[in-house]
């Protein structure tokens, strides 16, 4: 068996996350910000400094790759079976 598939998939995926994450423009301005000013300083930059910025940016990137809420997608409808089409067909003798 074959990973191909799994790799095609990924693949699709990932070229989708530029375009994706493109709304997450003013988060990530707003965590380079404060990562840049924290930085500046003498100081080292400390764990959490930009916290509340990192995680708004966090959830905008969770929520662009996530899917659209909504109704599940409906299952695709079976083939009824007929009595005649369970039962063994007969073979010529």
């Amino acid at each position: 068996m074959s990973g191909r598939g799994v790799w095609l998939r990924a693949r699709a995926r990932l070229r989708r996350f530029p375009a994706l994450l493109s709304g997450c423009g003013e988060q990530a301005a707003a965590y380079g910000r404060c990562v840049a000013a924290a930085a500046a300083g003498p100081a080292e930059l400390r764990r959490d400094a930009c916290l509340e910025e990192f995680r708004a940016l966090r959830d905008c990137f969770a929520r662009a790759v996530s899917p659209a809420p909504g109704p599940a997608p409906a299952a695709a409808p079976r083939p009824a079976l007929n009595r005649g089409s369970l039962q063994a067909k007969a073979t010529p003798k």
